[in-house]
């Protein structure tokens, strides 16, 4: 029932747009652009990147009107929605806020982009690149392995949860059962999970049934935590945040209940998101800078954070589910976003909290606190960027 609430909130199906997409020609090598860390991030003219400035500028415009309606600014509906917290929330949050990149330049921005704020679900996103890089560095040799090879904490003891891979973790098809830091995995109660609760059923085996489930993907970044024996705000901040120049505001706060113990210590771990309190907390440009990193394979100047097999396995289809890649949104069937390529992929959270790229217009667009309508959105800007030669 979440799934589909969820769906209807963030991908909704809209009229196509009659203009055909343009595929944009990848410009390979040096020449390529990636921005400065902190504020120095050049900016285009809309028309220097192809784009009808007027059409642009209505784009920008609409964008702003879209406030939110389903998450207050002063996040007074949160139990009301997710059930009884277990971190800490803000008082306050930004108005709606985005940016547009062509070739990684800014060509349009609105709103208060550098305001730190929750992101709920696209931190899921996060922890995608967090599992990738962890293959690429193999201290997990291949995503089909089971959990249980590497984890013996007890979380995958049971005959049930030892089938568990790292693969079904990532496409949201664990059945992972369990409880962990006070939230059971079968989402049953109003208390726990306000109106995201489920009705009791019977578990199906791992890789065959697809649920979208904080609780899993909790227990996967967990799990991320035992293997790199570091908490995983430290592994993101040094692998990919400082990499690809974000700022220092942004921060992935834990649940003052979600301690593990690893070799002897206690370490904090963080969640898949902000349903319950904490999650990562980022700004919009900050998004933007991840984003673009995606778009560019997993490449930041000279250097490969995250491979780009990673970056193409993340973002294809699972055989289970929506359009859903590795805690990526995907518009490969039922096309979310009508009006986008099928190639363009998103994290997504609630709120809501878009991070949109396309490959085929060499695109990013972040924004922040809208009303669940990207497509409507996406469909104004691929109409202002004009046909490339």
């Amino acid at each position: 029932m979440f799934r589909k609430k969820l769906l209807l909130l963030v991908l909704p199906a809209l009229a196509a747009c009659t203009r055909p997409a343009t595929p944009f020609k990848r410009v390979l090598g040096p020449s390529v652009y990636f921005p400065a860390p902190g504020d120095n991030w050049l900016r285009r003219r809309p028309t220097t990147e192809g784009f009808d400035s007027a059409r642009l500028a209505e784009a920008v415009a609409f964008a702003q009107t879209q406030e939110t309606t389903q998450m207050t600014p002063n996040f007074s509906t949160q139990e009301e929605i997710f059930g009884k917290l277990l971190g800490p929330m803000p008082t306050s949050r930004a108005a709606t806020n985005g940016l547009i990149l062509h070739h990684g330049y800014i060509v349009a921005e609105w709103g208060d982009t550098q305001r730190p704020d929750p992101t709920y679900s696209a931190a899921k996103s996060f922890l995608s690149t967090i599992l990738g890089i962890s293959i690429d560095r193999g201290l997990i040799k291949n995503i089909h392995d089971p959990v249980a090879n590497y984890i013996k904490d007890g979380g995958y003891d049971s005959e049930h949860n030892r089938q568990i891979t790292w693969e079904h973790h990532a496409r949201q098809t664990s059945e992972w059962e369990g409880e962990l830091w006070g939230k059971n995995a079968d989402f049953v109660g109003h208390e726990a999970f306000g109106k995201g609760e489920r009705k009791p059923r019977a578990l199906q085996a791992p890789g065959t049934y697809y649920e979208y489930n904080d609780v899993r993907i909790n227990r996967l970044a967990l799990s991320l935590l035992r293997v790199w024996k570091k908490p995983l705000p430290e592994v993101l901040k040094k692998e990919v945040m400082d990499p690809i120049g974000a700022t220092n505001t942004w921060k992935w706060v834990p649940y003052p209940n979600a301690v593990a113990t690893v070799n002897g210590k206690q370490m904090p771990s963080v969640s898949g998101g902000t349903r319950w309190g904490g999650g990562l907390i980022i700004n919009a440009r900050d998004e933007a800078r991840f984003g673009y990193l995606m778009l560019r394979q997993g490449r930041w100047g000279r250097r490969q954070i995250v491979s780009p097999g990673w970056v193409k396995q993340a973002t294809t289809r699972g055989p289970v589910g929506p359009d859903y890649g590795y805690l990526w949104w995907l518009n490969t069937e039922q096309k979310a976003w009508p009006d986008a390529p099928a190639t363009s992929f998103a994290a997504l959270g609630a709120g809501q909290n878009t991070i949109w790229v396309d490959p085929e217009h060499d695109l990013v667009i972040v924004w922040r606190w809208h009303n669940g309508s990207p497509n409507e959105l996406i469909k104004r800007v691929l109409v202002a960027l004009k046909p490339q030669p």
